[in-house]
């Protein structure tokens, strides 16, 4: 789903990794108490709330790209790969809750400081901290849409769905998993996956 962004009146604020002196940080509160700001968030900051990120020392793209969307239209090993490794790593992206950023963004917008919120996450966490109108730019995972008919549905129908085709599954604790809720599975546990279709 792709959405229109509008202009915002961002402005450019370098990011410090160090911790930030009474200047600084006096200095960000004026530029942002001023109001017309854009927040555009990545996966650092879902990752206090337990969910890892692609790029950081524990990031996910050590191994492989993300599936493209050729990838998976094109092959049923690579659907019922994705969606057996999805289905396990949906568990991590469902238990998370939001964090202290996350709550900070959805009180800056509360009190009318922010112009708007764009995410590159698909975790939710920006709506759950009671953000609104959160533009995301890669979807999100608790929604699902059929690729053929445009059926759409939660992504808590379809895991139960895939709960109920899979019942002897006994997956065990998540291991590694990506910030797109990929969880790594052996090639035997994927070949064992049951995939469900649209309803």
């Amino acid at each position: 789903m792709l959405g229109v962004v509008t202009p915002c009146a961002c402005r450019r604020v370098r990011v410090h990794t160090e911790p930030m002196d009474g200047v600084v940080t006096g200095r960000l509160g004026e530029l942002v108490g001023r109001g017309g700001v854009c927040v555009l968030s990545g996966a650092g900051l879902s990752t206090e709330s337990g969910i890892p990120d692609y790029r950081g020392p524990s990031g996910a793209l050590r191994a492989r790209l993300p599936m493209t969307i050729a990838e998976f239209r094109g092959s049923p090993e690579a659907r019922q790969r994705y969606w057996a490794r999805a289905h396990i790593g949906w568990r991590r992206i469902v238990a998370a809750r939001p964090n202290a950023g996350h709550r900070a963004v959805a009180a800056l917008q509360q009190a009318g400081v922010l112009r708007g919120i764009i995410t590159q996450n698909v975790d939710g966490l920006h709506q759950a901290a009671g953000a609104r109108d959160v533009v995301e730019l890669h979807g999100a995972l608790d929604r699902v849409v059929c690729l053929e008919c445009g059926a759409r549905s939660t992504r808590e129908a379809l895991d139960e769905r895939l709960r109920a085709a899979n019942p002897d599954r006994d997956w065990g604790e998540v291991g590694l998993s990506n910030p797109d809720g990929d969880a790594e599975l052996v090639d035997e546990q994927i070949a064992r996956f049951r995939l469900v279709g649209c309803e």
